[in-house]
């Protein structure tokens, strides 16, 4: 890999979010109305075609359900809960809860990610706040935080109006969010479980389809059409696909996942301690180094060749100490900012004491 390092001076442009948009590769064939690859480590999209325009998404709503209701929970599945009447006779895919049945929280998580039970979405709705319609808000809130710009929810378990959607694009940072949190990545990665005489089945043939395949989840009604999300990992890089409106989903995802894995690969660019750059110190001996304060890497495909751009001034005033804060090295891609690395000083540089004048210096201004 080969890097170009851009002299100092001012950056201009926006800084980029967590997802970046930089295509090097023709993406595979797919069925899909809506598809994106996404690496989820480094935040950049590999393919993408129609990813931004919202669509109806079925059940994968309950992927945002696990997640908001995972994070309220905590950790410790084991409390009991009772059923209320208004938790059950939900149409579609159920776990047929019986109002006044007590079943535990982990039960009802397992049931509403692999079974897709649309009362165990109501239901955790109920449990965690309160009302189905506060739960709504939160879910909704969550979406913003994680940047889904092109989302809504009207409910818990994806039967909605045309006021539920949400875009390909937006179901992989969903899709990554769901990885990053230990409980619900847990449960979809499980293929079968038992639990409390339930027996549950991962209904993401992936698992069993595509090596390094974690699950995520399945989605489909007449309207929305096929519906999936999903993540694979191998050798420490895991990526994430989502398609929407695929009549051959199963194979637009092995098609995406196995080309990213082959047309793209983590390359580390910039080193903790590498020096990066010179910086003039006024009012201080000559000049200081500008060294990197963490690693970077990023994924390339073969031939692509990143920039290092040093913002800011190209001076500084003594005095300066080794390790403190220099500035910032941002990674360019075709144009694009997809990084940034903090700047420390590599060495301390004192303030030299002023020069001592002849009165006819003084005088004169010399």
């Amino acid at each position: 890999m080969r890097r170009q390092l851009i002299a100092l001076g001012m950056l201009c442009g926006l800084l980029p979010g967590f997802v970046v948009h930089t295509h090097a590769a023709e993406a595979p064939a797919v069925s899909a109305a809506s598809a994106v690859l996404m690496d989820a480590e480094a935040g950049r999209v590999l393919y993408a075609h129609n990813e931004q325009e919202p669509r109806a998404i079925a059940s994968t709503t309950k992927l945002m359900t696990a997640l908001v209701a995972a994070e309220y929970l905590g950790g410790d599945l084991s409390e009991t809960v009772e059923i209320k009447r208004e938790w059950t006779g939900i149409e579609g895919t159920s776990l047929y809860l019986k109002p006044g049945e007590t079943i535990t929280l982990k039960t009802l998580l397992y049931g509403l990610l692999l079974h897709s039970g649309n009362d165990a979405a109501v239901a955790l709705a109920g449990i965690c706040g309160g009302e189905v319609e506060t739960f709504v808000g939160w879910m909704n809130q969550r979406a913003q935080d994680l940047g889904m710009t092109n989302t809504h929810f009207s409910d818990p378990n994806g039967l909605g109006d045309e006021n539920h959607y949400a875009s390909a694009l937006d179901m992989a940072k969903l899709g990554v969010a769901c990885l990053q949190n230990p409980t619900v990545a847990e449960i979809l990665s499980t293929r079968t479980i038992t639990l409390e005489g339930r027996q549950l089945t991962n209904h993401n043939k992936l698992l069993w389809l595509l090596p390094g395949a974690e699950g995520i989840k399945t989605g489909f009604t007449k309207a929305a059409g096929r519906i999936l999300v999903s993540s694979a990992q191998r050798q420490g890089r895991r990526l994430v696909a989502a398609t929407m409106d695929a009549p051959d989903d199963w194979r637009d995802h092995q098609a995406l996942l196995e080309a990213g894995f082959a047309d793209f690969r983590i390359v580390p660019i910039i080193s903790a301690g590498e020096q990066l750059g010179l910086r003039t110190i006024l009012g201080g001996a000559g000049k200081v180094r500008l060294v990197a304060g963490e690693d970077f890497a990023f994924a390339l495909a073969q031939g692509e060749q990143p920039q290092i751009v040093i913002g800011g001034q190209n001076f500084a005033y003594a005095p300066v100490a080794q390790g403190a804060e220099a500035g910032t090295a941002y990674v360019l891609l075709s144009g694009k900012i997809v990084g940034r690395v903090p700047l420390v000083y590599g060495e301390t540089v004192e303030q030299l004491p002023p020069e001592k004048k002849s009165p006819w210096q003084r005088l004169f201004g010399k």
